[in-house]
């Protein structure tokens, strides 16, 4: 028994000797590349988790929101005041048939969706929420943000396209034309910040304004592009007053008429990303980011004010804006396309031309004032 121990470990380190330079190296090729594999798959889970909550947490924020402009409760049965309502729907959804179309084109009608879901999570890794909470810190983050979010809309386009039906194509065909429409004038809005910032970074663009915030720094060109960017954002997420690519009255669900099950929720969740992503996006740019509220001479308030934690800051500017843009849904009634598309081209594209023309002047001739320079 003891030699044939012995004879087995002998013939097991001449193996692991016989072993080449090359063959070890490929060993450790191989677990630094299964190390890789686990780390891009660890991101992607936390990722999806993290949206995934941000989405069932805005979702139940709209229902109290509306409840309550609304003079009522919204949802109070599942859970204390509601809070496992969103969830109940999530399993209900997970549960649905998901039903393809016969005549649809199947492979765009399922890709579609993630899509349109894969465009926003793009753009969510960007931002940067505190000085130490940033996925990636491009230094041409504003064209990247711009770029990706004209992308989303090929999700939708699919999406009304591959469907083959002519309510859904009829959404799709409206949501491309106003989306791309109502991007030119959130860029103009955008490159405001970026003339008085001197920098395409978003982190860059938040350190820029440790000396006051661009929306009123700016000397009243800062509040017009605050003021058309949220206009312009609101437009191209659809949502109401804006939201007609899914004008029930009209179209019965626009260009997601024939989704249904999981893909539906994806294309829902998405909108609610979407209007996370505009919030982030307005308080970087105009609102200092994580950036605290400082008065100047106001040492002692300055103080308190410092002692926030950043990442609290930039939550609490960014559902501020969440929670007008749901005002405005619960406000204003939906537009006409007529009118959607005279609103843009006619008043937004002309002022925000003219407020980037004051805004040029005023960088180019150095008569706008930092406070601390």
């Amino acid at each position: 028994m003891h030699e044939s121990v012995v004879t087995t470990w002998m013939m097991t380190a001449g193996a692991w000797q016989a072993k080449t330079w090359a063959e070890l190296a490929s060993d450790a090729l191989s677990q630094n590349i299964w190390l890789t594999v686990a780390y891009i798959a660890g991101g992607l889970i936390g990722s999806m988790t993290a949206v995934t909550i941000l989405g069932l947490a805005l979702i139940y924020a709209e229902r109290k929101i509306a409840g309550h402009f609304q003079c009522r409760l919204g949802p109070m049965r599942v859970g204390p005041h509601g809070i496992f309502q969103t969830l109940a729907d999530v399993v209900k959804l997970l549960m649905k048939e998901d039903i393809i179309p016969d005549r649809a084109d199947k492979a765009m009608h399922l890709l579609a969706p993630f899509l349109a879901m894969g465009a926003t999570m793009l753009v969510i890794a960007v931002i940067p929420y505190s000085p130490l909470l940033q996925l990636v810190d491009l230094n041409i983050g504003v064209l990247y943000v711009t770029a990706i979010s004209g992308f989303g809309v090929m999700g939708i386009l699919l999406g009304g396209w591959s469907s083959n039906n002519k309510w859904s194509l009829l959404g799709a065909m409206r949501s491309g034309a106003q989306i791309i429409s109502y991007e030119v004038s959130a860029t103009l809005a955008l490159m405001v910040v970026v003339l008085f910032a001197g920098t395409l970074s978003l982190r860059g663009i938040v350190e820029s304004q440790m000396d006051g915030w661009w929306i009123w720094r700016a000397h009243g060109v800062g509040i017009v592009a605050f003021i058309i960017y949220l206009i312009a954002s609101t437009a191209e997420i659809n949502r109401t007053p804006f939201d007609i690519p899914e004008g029930e009255s009209e179209l019965t669900g626009g260009f997601h008429t024939e989704y249904s099950g999981m893909r539906f929720s994806f294309f829902f969740l998405a909108e609610f990303l979407n209007m996370f992503v505009v919030g982030a996006m307005a308080a970087t740019l105009f609102l200092g980011g994580w950036m605290p509220f400082h008065l100047g001479g106001w040492e002692g308030f300055n103080n308190v004010m410092g002692l926030i934690p950043p990442i609290v800051w930039f939550y609490g500017k960014v559902f501020f804006i969440i929670f007008v843009i749901m005002w405005f849904r619960w406000t204003f009634p939906r537009l006409r396309v007529d009118q959607l598309m005279r609103l843009e081209w006619k008043v937004l594209l002309p002022i925000g031309f003219v407020n980037l023309l004051a805004a040029s002047v005023l960088v180019l001739t150095n008569l706008y004032f930092f406070p601390g320079n």
